[in-house]
C-alpha cells in the first residue's frame, strides 16, 4: 500500500464558551467540481458583539467566493490563499469605516489539493497543527506579543501560555497595517496525518502532546467534542469562544 493512500474524515466544532455571543466561525468546504479538493477556514472575530461577528463572517464569505472559482489544475494555491487574506482584510477595514466599529479577525486556513499536497496560511493567533500519528510535525507561530518575547528568548513557550498579555496580537485582519502573512507548504499528505485548525479558546488549554494523543486516538467528531468539553472545564467559567476543525487522513484498508 502506498504511504499516501488514504480517505479523508473531517469535523468542525464550535461553542460560545463563557461569552455572551459567538464571534468565531469555522467551515470545511468541499470543492464543487474537483473531488479530493477541500478548504478549511477558521476565523476568530474581535471588536464588540456585532463587529467581531461581521469580521469573521466576511472571512467565510470571501473564502466561499474564491474557492468556488479556484481551479487546482491551473491556479496557484498560494496566490488564492493570499488573495483570501488580503480581500477579507480590505473589506473588514471598509466595514470599520461604514459602521464606526472596530472589527478585526484572525484567519487560519488550509487548502488540500487532489494531488495530496497542502498549503496553509494564517494571521493572528488562531493556529494550524500538522500531526503524523500523535507526533507534532509543525504548527503555526502566533502573530502575538508573547510570541515576540519567545522569539527574543525573554520567556519560554510554557511561560507564554499563561502570560497576562497573551491576548495581544501584533497582526490580524482589519488592523491599520497590512497583516503578516505566514504560508506553509506540505508536499504530500500521508495516511496517518492529521490537520487541525483552532482558535485560542481551544489551544490555550492544551500542550502539543495532549493534542497529539487526543487527535490520533479519536475520530474527528469525537476529538472535537472532547477537546471543547475539556477546554471548557479547564477554563473554569472564564473561557473564550471555541472553534476548531479536524481533518484526518485515514489509512485505507488493505
Amino acid at each position: 500500500m502506498k504511504a499516501n493512500a488514504y480517505r479523508l474524515t473531517a469535523s468542525t466544532g464550535i461553542h460560545k464558551g463563557d461569552r455572551d455571543y459567538q464571534q468565531d466561525q469555522v467551515t470545511v468546504l468541499s470543492h464543487p467540481r474537483v473531488k479530493g479538493c477541500l478548504l478549511a477556514v477558521l476565523a476568530d472575530g474581535m471588536g464588540g458583539r456585532s463587529g467581531g461577528r461581521k469580521a469573521s463572517d466576511q472571512v467565510m464569505m470571501t473564502a466561499r467566493q474564491l474557492f468556488e472559482r479556484y481551479d487546482p489544475a491551473t491556479d496557484d494555491p498560494q496566490v488564492m490563499l493570499k488573495q483570501l487574506l488580503n480581500e477579507a482584510h480590505t473589506v473588514i477595514k471598509l466595514i470599520a469605516i461604514s459602521s464606526e466599529q472596530e472589527p478585526h479577525s484572525t484567519i487560519a486556513a488550509f487548502l488540500l489539493n487532489p494531488a495530496g499536497d497542502c498549503y496553509w496560511i494564517h494571521a493572528g493567533d488562531s493556529r494550524i497543527y500538522h500531526f503524523r500519528g500523535n507526533q507534532l510535525v509543525k504548527r503555526t507561530l502566533d502573530h502575538s506579543y508573547v510570541q515576540l518575547l519567545v522569539d527574543r528568548g525573554e520567556i519560554t513557550p510554557e511561560q507564554a501560555q499563561n502570560h497576562p498579555k497573551s491576548n495581544i496580537l501584533v497582526s490580524c485582519l482589519g488592523s491599520d497595517n497590512a497583516p503578516s502573512i505566514s504560508l506553509h507548504h506540505i508536499p504530500q499528505m500521508n495516511a496517518g496525518d492529521i490537520l487541525m485548525a483552532c482558535s485560542d479558546g481551544v489551544w490555550h488549554y492544551f500542550n502539543d502532546i495532549e493534542l497529539g494523543d487526543v487527535l490520533s486516538t479519536l475520530a474527528p467528531r469525537e476529538a472535537s467534542e472532547f477537546l471543547i468539553e475539556k477546554a471548557r472545564a479547564r477554563a473554569r467559567g472564564a473561557g473564550d469562544n471555541l472553534s476548531m476543525v479536524v481533518v484526518k487522513f485515514e489509512p485505507l484498508p488493505e
